[in-house]
């Protein structure tokens, strides 16, 4: 395929919270806060053997796999002008040390109100006086969990940046921002826990600094103020592994959380998202993984982005629940919808995970998909199941890239006569799964997209052409058992 220039402009990371002065000084005292840590994994390869997979980091990866560089030498900070492919640490919490600074905690607004000024900073010292390349200089913000607010901050709040300010920025990535929020046993941070900021995570004073009017129930929109497209969500899906204070937080986080942050509080409305099994922080955090690290990649530098939605024609019951159904008796189901995508040659990682397990399934009724009327829609609300970055450039031989989509749906139970339908019930029975590899290949008329079923056929064959009809191509999606539906995959360049 032709080598398009890929979009590199300077990447800022932000580190998220520090709860204690130990923990301020601790960060303080290290060049990169965080963003250096790396992880090993081990795994059992086809001879039963032990191997090791290990990830340097995404600071190291950054500068093996793309040419950046940091910005530091002889013991300081590099004076004078800086490479377009810089990364810089945001260090923020140089306030809180009694050392470098006052000794006092930044705010969420101080800190946005600091990037806001490194922003600016930095295309002084990347670009000078030459006013093509001030015209066309962004940068990239990276940050983990609190960081992610004062990206928002920064980017929504209007006492802290202007239109011209925010369009300096091209792209956001969080790991793990709560970005609704942090529950603490079911229960929003109080707004009087003001004990080393943490109130900042209390709903009511993110409104406040986010720039959000009233008193919204959630606060995970961009409010108009930044493109949520442009805004990349991950979100941690373990919280068993996270032992931050003994393993309190994530007794109190619970099951639906990556031991802090709950599942469903770690994005922005409208904004890409993608979900991985690893925790908060730590040995296993999300930070420091493969999975983190290619999701980043390409959605700061990959060039196609490719969203599928699952329609529904036909959910099909068990014999004994139809029967009930046919005598009239009243029938409630919801169905879970799980969907994992890999690229192909990816023995470590998953770009995203959606899975009963981990609390990361779509959910839905069945009168949200095939009974509008009594669920009060006036359109269906089909699950999208992902919406993942790809980069043609890493293609080897041809112009089409691979990537394979698990896909499940299964039932959470029937009630018949609003009671739990359990006699013959099988826990956890598939109406549908199965394995799609897809093709998709660039020619001259655009985007083409073949795909092969491979749970009954090998994943080397072409497979069949997506079929085509007015809102673009799909995947028709059956089982024996009666399920019909289509797999809707959107492709478009990304830039």
């Amino acid at each position: 395929m032709p080598d398009v220039p890929r979009p590199y402009h300077p990447i800022i990371y932000v580190r998220g919270y520090a709860m204690t002065q130990s923990e301020i000084a601790a960060t303080v005292a290290t060049p990169y806060m965080g963003f250096n840590l790396g992880a090993t994994k081990t795994r059992q390869d086809w001879q039963g053997k032990t191997v090791r997979h290990i990830f340097e980091s995404p600071l190291v990866r950054l500068m093996k796999d793309h040419g950046y560089r940091d910005i530091y030498a002889d013991g300081s900070e590099i004076q004078g002008t800086l490479p377009e492919r810089s990364i810089v640490i945001y260090r923020y919490y140089e306030q809180a040390d009694e050392d470098l600074g006052s000794g006092e905690l930044p705010g969420i607004v101080d800190a946005a109100k600091g990037l806001r000024d490194l922003i600016h900073t930095l295309r002084d010292r990347t670009c000078g006086q030459d006013a093509a390349a001030r015209a066309a200089f962004r940068v990239y913000l990276v940050a983990h969990s609190m960081g992610g607010l004062v990206c928002r901050c920064f980017l929504q709040n209007d006492k802290v940046s202007k239109k011209a300010d925010r369009a300096l920025v091209d792209k956001v990535f969080t790991y793990a921002t709560p970005h609704n929020g942090i529950e603490i046993a079911g229960v929003n941070t109080p707004r009087f826990l003001g004990l080393r900021d943490m109130n900042n995570f209390n709903r009511t004073i993110m409104a406040k600094y986010l720039g959000l009017a009233g008193k919204p129930e959630r606060v995970d929109s961009l409010d108009g103020k930044f493109d949520p497209d442009r805004f990349f969500c991950l979100v941690g899906t373990n919280h068993k592994d996270y032992d931050t204070a003994f393993g309190l937080s994530a007794k109190l986080a619970g099951e639906m959380s990556d031991g802090l942050v709950k599942i469903e509080n770690a994005t922005v409305r409208g904004a890409p998202r993608a979900f991985v099994h690893r925790t908060h922080s730590g040995p296993y955090g999300i930070v420091n993984s493969e999975d983190g690290y290619q999701n980043l990649v390409r959605f700061l530098f990959g060039d196609l982005r490719a969203t599928g939605t699952v329609g529904v024609d036909e959910l099909p019951l068990p014999r004994s629940v139809r029967e009930a159904k046919e005598q009239g008796k009243p029938i409630e189901a919801s169905y879970y919808f799980e969907a994992t995508v890999a690229p192909r040659g990816t023995a470590f990682y998953k770009l995203t995970e959606r899975r009963k397990e981990t609390h990361s399934a779509v959910l839905r009724q069945f009168d949200e998909m095939l009974r509008l009327n009594k669920a009060g829609l006036d359109k269906p609300r089909w699950p999208v199941l992902f919406s993942v970055f790809l980069d043609t450039r890493n293609i080897t031989t041809g112009n089409t890239v691979v990537f394979t989509v698990e896909l499940t749906v299964s039932t959470t139970g029937y009630t018949i006569d609003n009671t739990l339908w359990l006699d013959q019930h099988v826990e956890g029975e598939y109406l549908y799964r199965d394995t799609l590899t897809l093709r998709a290949s660039l020619g001259d008329d655009g985007w083409t997209l073949r795909y092969n079923r491979t749970d009954e056929a090998w994943s080397e064959s072409t497979g069949h052409k997506a079929e085509q009809d007015a809102q673009g191509m799909y995947i028709p999606l059956s089982s024996k058992k009666g399920f019909k539906g289509r797999l809707r995959l959107t492709t478009a360049a990304w830039r």
